[in-house]
């Protein structure tokens, strides 16, 4: 299931069920795990390990030294789970400094010509629309969406379950469960059709709405938001979830 064009370093670690397609490049410290799929031209460098089922489509470039500055030598790896499709042109690069990891989990959909920059973490189930970008240090929580040419600052944390709108800019935090939009992104409201699509119960979809409305519709200072959240809503997970993201957030949050 090798293409006899493929170029593949004899030290590189290939399990059972892989397909290699023509052209592609595999360099000595990767580990491709069971099942995955390679189409063409398809480069995987650094220390860069995957797990089975990914599928890798033409001239993705995975696991490659960072574009950083800072860059200063060392051992920097790239870590990918289970069940990820990166599309046509799609690029992850590796860590920054020594003994660090460009992390992302599993069952992702990152779409052509989006790009994942050094000592990011992506969660699962999170679906990049093309042209995306996510600068160095960003954290995304699973079940994010989003949207074309959406582009995130570094050091940027998105919540789980958050869409975020086409072109949009991301400058600060975003809140788990909430749709934002705007150049720079502003949270709109909650993700109504996320959460319904996610099994939220109506009870927790309305508490989040009314904790929506104290955080970036009154006024509030974000200290004095949170406390009204914690003291008049019914707690839930991912209520719970929402107030510790928000307190906890270093950059503040995108209202």
């Amino acid at each position: 299931m090798i293409h006899p064009t493929a170029i593949i370093d004899p030290r590189a670690q290939i399990a059972a069920g892989c397909e290699i397609g023509p052209y592609c490049v595999l360099g000595p410290d990767v580990v491709l795990g069971e099942g995955c799929r390679l189409h063409s031209h398809v480069i995987l460098d650094g220390h860069t390990t995957l797990g089975r089922d990914n599928e890798i489509y033409p001239f993705a470039s995975l696991g490659l030294k960072t574009q950083d500055l800072k860059w200063k030598g060392g051992v920097t790896r790239t870590q990918i789970g289970d069940g990820n499709t990166f599309r046509e042109c799609v690029t992850v690069h590796s860590a920054t400094g020594d003994g660090e990891t460009t992390v992302i989990g599993s069952h992702n959909h990152i779409l052509a010509y989006c790009h994942l920059a050094h000592n990011v973490v992506l969660g699962d189930h999170i679906i990049m629309s093309s042209y995306a970008g996510l600068a160095g240090h960003v954290i995304v929580e699973d079940r994010v969406v989003l949207a074309g040419y959406v582009a995130v600052h570094q050091f940027c944390r998105i919540g789980k379950m958050v869409i975020i709108g086409g072109c949009s800019k991301v400058r600060q935090d975003v809140p788990p469960f909430m749709l934002a939009d705007g150049s720079p992104a502003k949270v709109c409201t909650i993700n109504k059709v996320g959460l319904e699509r996610n099994g939220v119960p109506e009870t927790t979809l309305n508490a989040l709405r009314q904790a929506s409305k104290l955080l970036f519709r009154e006024g509030l200072s974000v200290p004095n938001a949170l406390a009204r959240i914690e003291a008049e809503l019914p707690p839930s997970p991912e209520l719970a979830h929402l107030v510790e993201f928000v307190r906890s957030s270093p950059r503040g949050i995108s209202r």
